[in-house]
């Protein structure tokens, strides 16, 4: 995204994008619910500064791991300035899983990464099978691993969902994804 973005603005196309991708294309099985019981929680950081951005991290683990499933499911941590490059997006999200770990909290949350230059290692630049993880912004998703252990249980085989994923975008082409959430015309 390359204007200036209230924070307002970035839940709301966070939103749409959530609406019109993750769950309009089922992209994730699982998203559709706590869509629609509204325990999906969007915090968006208020700030470029490393420090601070992990200050909001914590206290974003604080919270989920201090509310009922049934309030906060899940939460989308989006942060808008300081993380464009994904070399630095990738760098942050090895910090806050070694943060997870050194909290005692691994096996407790598990995190999804989604980033506007979300690239595979070792898949060509133009595939649309990127797509699966691009966002309008850097997003963190912390995820309640015992919450996904039980929505797994009633999936008939959960480990096709990536590649059925990417063979649905690969067919969508970039105009389709376009057509579905046009933010996404503004990408690389």
């Amino acid at each position: 995204m390359k204007k200036q973005y209230s924070n307002a603005e970035v839940e709301q196309i966070t939103r749409q994008w959530v609406e019109a991708m993750v769950v309009g294309l089922n992209l994730c099985p699982f998203a559709a619910p706590v869509v629609k019981d509204e325990s999906l929680r969007y915090s968006i950081s208020g700030s470029a500064d490393p420090e601070q951005q992990v200050a909001e991290f914590l206290n974003e683990l604080e919270l989920i791991l201090a509310a009922d499933e049934t309030d906060i499911a899940t939460t989308l941590f989006v942060v808008p300035e300081g993380l464009e490059s994904f070399d630095d997006y990738l760098d942050t999200l090895a910090l806050f899983e070694d943060l997870l770990e050194q909290a005692g909290l691994s096996g407790i949350f598990q995190l999804a990464s989604f980033h506007p230059d979300y690239l595979f290692d070792g898949v060509p630049e133009d595939d649309m099978s990127h797509w699966t993880n691009r966002s309008p912004w850097p997003t963190f998703h912390i995820i309640r691993e015992a919450q996904m252990s039980r929505a797994l249980q009633h999936y008939k085989n959960p480990e096709q969902i990536p590649e059925r994923n990417m063979q649905l975008l690969r067919e969508l082409g970039r105009e389709g994804l376009i057509e579905r959430f046009p933010p996404f015309a503004d990408y690389s």
